[in-house]
């Protein structure tokens, strides 16, 4: 299939032929017939792209910070790698379109093949042939209603619900302040619902489009005289001002201030910083307000992704709503999206579009592109031609499902660097993500197709690196098909999974990313201890930062929290250490909610005397190190910050200017280990008692008492 991206780095457009998305449960698999390219919002987005770098970082001083502090924790090279994978990533354009439903995700009812339906959001409804959607952002279109003003739907629900915030009432006077695409929809819902609108632009022919759409006055903000304000308001000013403008300073705040009336009403829909003249809206009483773009439900992951409504007696305007009534309104023709100044052209054309867009050229209100009718459904894409495998070749065919920021900082470049591997197939949600990272990172083919990079005769090793509720099906998958398999962690969700992917393990290797026993510190280390017979104490604090809001890692069903997600790293180092097995776990969280605060207190006991203390914190100062541990037996005491420095007491410091934490050398040795038929530097029963520690944990965490390995089942 086709679909436009932008280069992060460069602000490049491309029109990919990129493999076709399969809709996830709660998803819906759609063919765009009309997507809608909204040139105030998109311009923004191409001139932040096209920016050198300098001019992002100092447009984005929030997240210089965030780098210098990566480049202090962890080095610069992580650091350099991170950035370039991000600024690497294609964009996907596009926010607003229609089409036809082709298939249906599990779980939903709502919505069947055949369907005509309007669909919103940035990231789903993209300008693609073919787009997946998550259903509360989709809205059946009314029969009546054709889907060329359907296409309209996600910018005039933003225009509604800037009005919805506003309150209006039958016959108040309101300015909208810039005439674009979202003002003119404004314009329109504003008559319909009885207001008198002034229609406020620097350009005369959206003014003229304004007075066209209904608008009762129009002016330039040069333009405006005290006598309209005398003769239409009785020298008192607008009931409310509508800011529908994108700006780069706080000019079309102060104009709206201006001609509002005491105690009037200021709702910025727009972009813009909110540097306000307090005497202004001091001495008016003024209120100001800001709309959330769509409506409630923006921004919420449970809602957007996850299906969840909110009930209608208590929240009566929602995303999906405010999509409803627009299309309700334009059935009814209250709102004609029709008659705006929209070009429409073929999406082949896309490019040369934006091109135009981005040299000043374009002229009309908006573009409508029109896609072809007949789509490529083919997800997976060959790159290059197929090396074949001779019988002598002792090569090994590799597949690498999931491709996030993570694996493409870390994972897949340590994987670049191994001899003895074929880089055959590599799996992806999206198309676009799949295209870009199969090139940089020399696959022989890409896709969306799972069966493909794991049932493959010519694949032998699959890397799993997607979210972690989709770990124990996939892994079981591979393994049972006789692939080795690197699954990053966790194994599973619950003891079950776990247990199912080490019994299918037994019929071909499993590593897992537990790959802090690898580092050089952490060998260094364990050389120190080399045959105690004294327990050893292990002390572990993680300064985790903030607990994630909103995000997959911290939901229960698909990401598992950080304690399942993310300390099975720590539990793992401290059973290499100590290389005895956890008999027992008392934890004790901070906060009742680990959604919001999952700061816990872990101690585990093992069967040889020896305790580790894991302290894994989220209120901590940002300055710490995320993590530093301490090891001591008979008289011995070992430092280590971050794995970048290990300070052995009594003896020489260990340094590095660049963190290690394993991963290269654990990918290393995984694939000699296949190569000379050794199988996995794991044994199956420390991978099953890690997990059985991180289950417990969360079960002493609810029971407050301590819990024996083995009971957290």
């Amino acid at each position: 299939m086709k679909q436009i991206v932008q280069s992060a780095r460069t602000g490049e457009l491309q029109i990919l032929d990129v493999p076709a998305p399969s809709p996830e449960p709660g998803q819906l698999l759609i063919q765009n017939h009309f997507s809608v390219m909204s040139p105030g919002t998109e311009k923004l987005a191409m001139d932040f792209a096209q920016k050198s770098l300098l001019s992002k970082a100092r447009s984005r001083p929030d997240l210089v910070s965030q780098v210098l502090k990566k480049v202090k924790q962890e080095g610069p090279l992580p650091t350099y790698r991170t950035v370039v994978n991000r600024l690497d990533s294609p964009q996907p354009l596009g926010y607003s379109s229609a089409g036809r439903v082709i298939a249906v995700g599990e779980g939903i009812d709502d919505f069947a093949v055949g369907d005509r339906v309007a669909c919103a959001g940035a990231g789903y409804a993209n300008h693609a042939e073919l787009i997946t959607v998550p259903e509360n952002l989709v809205a059946r279109i009314p029969d009546e209603l054709e889907m060329e003003q359907a296409a309209f739907s996600t910018l005039g629900a933003i225009a509604l619900q800037g009005i919805r915030v506003a309150d209006p009432s039958l016959g108040e006077i309101v300015v909208v302040v810039g005439l674009g695409l979202i003002g003119q929809l404004a314009v329109q819902l504003l008559k319909a619902n009885g207001c008198r609108v002034l229609g406020v632009d620097i350009d005369q022919n959206r003014i003229d489009q304004a007075l066209d759409q209904g608008a009762e006055w129009g002016a330039k903000p040069e333009a405006l005289q005290e006598g309209w304000r005398n003769s239409v308001t009785g020298g008192y000013g607008v009931d409310f001002a509508l800011i529908t403008a994108s700006s780069d300073t706080s000019a079309p705040i102060e104009l709206a201030a201006n001609l509002c009336r005491p105690k009037a009403r200021v709702v910025v829909v727009g972009a813009m910083p909110l540097s306000l003249d307090r005497r202004t809206f001091y001495e008016k009483e003024l209120e100001l307000r800001l709309s959330m773009s769509y409506g409630p439900g923006r921004y919420d992951r449970r809602y957007e992704e996850l299906g969840l409504d909110y009930p209608l007696p208590y929240v009566r305007w929602t995303e999906n709503r405010n999509l409803q009534t627009f299309l309700h309104l334009a059935e009814k023709g209250s709102i004609q999206p029709n008659a705006l100044d929209v070009e429409t052209v073929n999406f082949d054309e896309a490019k040369e579009a934006y091109d135009r867009l981005a040299q000043g050229q374009r002229k009309s209100l908006a573009v409508l592109f029109r896609y072809d009718e007949s789509p490529d459904f083919t997800r997976t894409v060959q790159l290059k031609k197929s090396s074949g495998r001779p019988a002598s070749n002792q090569d090994l065919g590799l597949a690498f499902v999931g491709a996030g920021n993570y694996a493409k900082a870390v994972l897949l470049p340590a994987l670049s660097g191994q001899s003895g591997i074929r880089r055959v197939s590599l799996v992806t949600a999206t198309g676009p993500s799949a295209h870009r990272t199969a090139e940089r990172f020399d696959f022989e083919r890409y896709g969306t197709d799972i069966d493909d990079a794991i049932l493959s005769e010519d694949v032998d090793l699959v890397f799993i690196a997607t979210r972690h509720h989709l770990h124990a099906r996939q892994a079981s998958l591979a393994l049972n098909a006789g692939k080795a398999v690197w699954l990053e962690k966790p194994i599973g969700m619950n003891p079950s999974e776990v247990l199912a992917v080490c019994e299918a393990a037994k019929k071909s290797p499993l590593m897992v990313g537990y790959n802090r026993r690898f580092s050089s510190h952490s060998r260094n280390i364990q050389k120190i201890f080399e045959g105690r017979t004294e327990p050893m104490n292990i002390q572990y604090l993680i300064s985790a930062g903030p607990t994630p809001r909103g995000t997959w890692v911290t939901d229960q069903n698909e990401g598992g929290g950080r304690i399942v997600g993310e300390m099975c790293h720590f539990i793992d180092l401290c059973s290499f250490f100590i290389q005895s097995m956890p008999i027992r776990v008392y934890a004790q969280a901070n906060s009742r909610d680990l959604e919001s605060d999952d700061s816990v207190q872990a101690i585990i006991s093992y069967a040889d005397g020896s305790t580790a203390t894991l302290s894994y914190l989220t209120q901590s100062h940002a300055q710490l190190p995320k993590e530093r541990f301490s090891v001591s037996a008979e008289g011995k005491t070992a430092i280590c910050d971050n794995f970048k420095q290990t300070q052995i007491i009594g003896s020489k410091d260990f340094k590095q200017l660049n963190q290690d934490k394993g991963q290269t050398t654990a990918i290393k040795e995984f694939i000699l280990a296949l190569r000379k038929g050794q199988g996995s530097p794991f044994e199956l029963s420390d991978l099953i008692s890690t997990s059985e520690v991180t289950f417990a944990i969360a079960r002493s965490i609810t029971t407050h008492s301590a819990v024996s390995i083995g009971e957290s089942q």
